[in-house]
């Protein structure tokens, strides 16, 4: 991640937190150095270690962190996780923001894992989806990555994906995928489609990706049969640890869910001042 966007980010969440004083922390706090141990209390896929540092550095305070596990560690509760050496005052304004993230991430990278291992006897990898918290998304697929999933597109801006409604509005496939070659030929272009004869246009058009959007596995297994080697398939809509392996098996490059970031469930961590 861009270290300026990453200190934005991270600015205006401690802004959100703060905003213009600290009311508690300034009453009470005398700037000593002491310790805090950031410790799990239930098992769980690590996360987000990598952004204590940089929150510590947009509060312009030094901070020396002793860490015990690595990002994507597997960690059991009870497991120490680090040691942040720093003003006492910086330790509590900064410790919200360092658990939420902590929390938050941990949870998808642990959801993540567990889809991945589902398939990991297969091609298909894992992704997620745009369906993510805003003003949190960059964090989030960050998790994904130490999971052990890959990154759909980060955006609207970074690769080019026709949907249902983009189809409507141009009034064919094809027609859609003319117009998005004809000013952004440096980018990649995915196709949504819902049946066999889409699937058949999108192809013939060479694009890169076919999406296949709520098919169910007989038809996803026809169409990657059908048209094996010429195009990257991306299988899409209602994934659950249910189906998941069934839909790898019919050879398709990508499994996109939301639910590995909408349905994971953060993880339990502290912070204890005084270790």
């Amino acid at each position: 991640m861009n270290r300026l966007f990453l200190e934005d980010l991270l600015k205006s969440y401690l802004l959100e937190d703060i905003y213009y004083s600290d009311v508690t922390t300034e009453s009470i706090c005398n700037g000593s150095k002491t310790k805090a141990l950031i410790k799990a209390k239930e098992d769980f896929i690590v996360a987000g270690l990598i952004f204590i540092k940089p929150i510590f550095d947009v509060l312009k305070e030094e901070a020396k962190i002793e860490f015990y596990v690595q990002e994507g560690q597997f960690v059991k509760a009870g497991s120490h996780i680090a040691v942040i050496e720093a003003k006492d005052s910086a330790l509590l304004q900064a410790e919200r923001l360092i658990l939420n993230i902590i929390g938050r991430l941990s949870g998808i990278a642990t959801k993540t894992k567990f889809y991945s291992q589902l398939i990991k006897d297969y091609k298909a990898k894992i992704v997620e989806t745009r369906k993510t918290t805003p003003g949190f998304r960059y964090f989030e697929k960050y998790a994904v990555l130490v999971g052990g999933g890959l990154n759909h597109r980060i955006g609207l801006f970074d690769a080019i994906l026709i949907k249902d409604n983009h189809i409507k509005i141009a009034g064919s496939i094809t027609k859609a995928v003319e117009l998005a070659r004809k000013t952004n030929f440096m980018k990649k272009i995915e196709v949504e489609t819902s049946n066999i004869e889409e699937v058949k246009e999108a192809v013939s058009l060479k694009v890169d990706v076919v999406m296949l959007d709520n098919m169910d596995v007989e038809t996803i297994q026809n169409c990657v049969s059908m048209f094996a080697g010429e195009v990257l398939f991306e299988a899409s809509g209602n994934v659950n640890e249910d189906n998941i392996v069934e839909i790898a098996k019919t050879g398709v490059d990508f499994i996109s869910s939301g639910s590995i970031i909408h349905h994971a469930v953060w993880v339990d961590v502290n912070m204890k001042i005084g270790v």
